[in-house]
């Protein structure tokens, strides 16, 4: 059979032991059908990059699925009748992955990796010559560019109210 990864994104107000009852009656589903639920991840409720149905969050879920395409297609169906679900992606994968996912090793480490995770930057050497800058080697000595360094603007002078007893 083939392999699924299946993530879905839950409304903010519901709990994670909601969610986590969700997923669960999705895999039985799966199971129902003649596939099994290999693997879930709960990734938590994470701010969306956009608002969905005036949501700001979203609970993440990643599960990866062996089963026909007809129970995938099932589960899909029920996701897309659920108002809880705020979006889904399934995508055929060509095995299941060993270990966690990025995004559970990423929440490990904290939200933001460590700065030395990149490693030394090293000898950057002679950075040599960079080449003419633009406005920089000039032969006139220090005439403003164009469009620069004009001075204080100057006030236009207010027209003249006029009375209407001329």
């Amino acid at each position: 059979m083939p392999y699924y990864e299946t993530i879905f994104i839950v409304r903010q107000d519901m709990s994670a032991a909601q969610v986590e009852a969700m997923a669960d009656s999705y895999g039985e589903l799966v199971a129902e059908q003649g596939g099994s639920l290999v693997k879930r991840e709960m990734w938590g409720l994470r701010t969306l990059t956009y608002r969905i149905n005036k949501n700001r969050r979203g609970h993440y879920v990643m599960m990866h699925l062996d089963c026909p395409a007809a129970a995938l297609t099932e589960m899909e169906r029920r996701m897309r009748i659920s108002e809880d679900v705020l979006r889904y992606l399934s995508v055929k994968i060509d095995e299941i992955p060993e270990g966690p996912s990025a995004m559970l090793q990423q929440r490990e480490r904290g939200e933001r990796g460590e700065r030395s995770d990149r490693g030394e930057r090293g000898d950057r050497g002679e950075r040599g010559d960079r080449g003419e800058r633009r406005g920089r080697d000039r032969e006139d000595g220090d005439a403003p560019r164009e469009g620069r360094d004009r001075g204080p603007r100057e006030e236009q002078a207010a027209p003249a109210a006029t009375d209407g007893a001329n």
